[in-house]
């Protein structure tokens, strides 16, 4: 038996990294970095989808600096727009199927409740704007693509808002945190095991008759940024971790007080219905994902 080749971009990045450990038991992974391709070089990515010949592929890279994207905007078009249509021109060549990622924040966050995959879309951030072009691209060139939309992403590889909050109270007794948007932080964990689950699905039943489309992927619950904040704070003083600022110590503060050259939805809620009734799937509190998280990098 053939095992399918599955390529995977990204692979440094929070959930790339989590994804060369999920998609493994699959087949064959080719996972690449920038270092071996440039996602902005549109014939580099031909160059490698005929390299690899690959029967999916799996896109998490993406320019994802949302302050930065503002000024430069270029880049941030080229990785985040244009990538994902070449993919998957090359990935319809080759009859592969694509797995995308992208971002609540095609959304305004003007929503009082969840957000559906069917609610109307406005970005208001070149990041935004640019991973809902790429979505679009995508849409374009192939109807053998899975779109998983996500949302406050943490992992224990790369950067993040919780390790932020850890180094900031170690160095500081007091911290001014967000406390008027909201969303679930979800691990890249959580979002690698559910890709690797639907990638299984899809590698074994092909394009008849597999539910193809955009899907919202987020941890369960809900919380602020300030509220986030004194949990991540909390749990790692309860490990044992010395830190300066208490949860106590972590003061909310409207957004309007914290500008960003970015604008960010108040709003980060997805509704997970649709990925969990479609995949018989369960999503765990975002608590427990951020606790594993800590457990990892403490």
């Amino acid at each position: 038996m053939t095992l399918p080749r599955i390529l995977l971009t990204g692979k440094n990045g929070q959930v790339g990294f989590e994804l060369q450990r999920a998609l493994a038991p699959l087949g064959e992974v080719v996972a690449v970095g920038t270092a071996d391709c440039d996602l902005a070089d549109a014939d580099a990515i031909r160059a490698l989808m005929q390299r690899v010949q690959p029967q999916l592929v799996v896109n998490p890279a993406a320019y994802t600096a949302v302050d930065k994207a503002e000024s430069d905007a270029d880049k941030a078009r080229a990785v985040n727009a244009v990538a994902p249509g070449v993919l998957g021109e090359e990935a319809s060549r080759l009859g592969a199927s694509v797995i995308h990622y992208s971002t609540d924040y095609v959304y305004d966050g003007s929503k009082d409740g969840l957000y559906t995959e069917s609610d109307p879309v406005s970005p208001q951030s070149v990041y935004g704007q640019t991973k809902l072009d790429g979505e679009r691209a995508l849409q374009a060139v192939t109807p053998r693509h899975v779109i998983l939309r996500t949302s406050w992403v943490v992992g224990a590889h790369g950067g993040n808002f919780a390790k932020t909050m850890l180094r900031l109270a170690g160095d500081r007794d007091e911290l001014k945190v967000v406390a008027d948007q909201f969303g679930a932080p979800t691990s890249a964990s959580l979002i690698a095991d559910v890709t690797a689950h639907i990638a299984r699905q899809m590698l074994r039943d092909g394009a008849d008759g597999f539910p193809f489309g955009v899907y919202h992927l987020a941890a369960a619950g809900e919380t602020s940024w300030h509220a986030y904040a004194q949990y991540v704070i909390g749990e790692a003083i309860g490990i044992g971790k010395a830190l300066k600022a208490t949860p106590e110590r972590v003061l909310p503060i409207p957004a309007s007080s914290y500008p960003t050259p970015a604008r960010r939805p108040q709003n980060s809620r997805l509704d997970t219905h649709k990925l969990r009734q479609t995949f018989g799937l369960h999503l765990p509190h975002w608590q427990e994902g951020v606790k594993h998280i800590l457990q990892q990098i403490l």
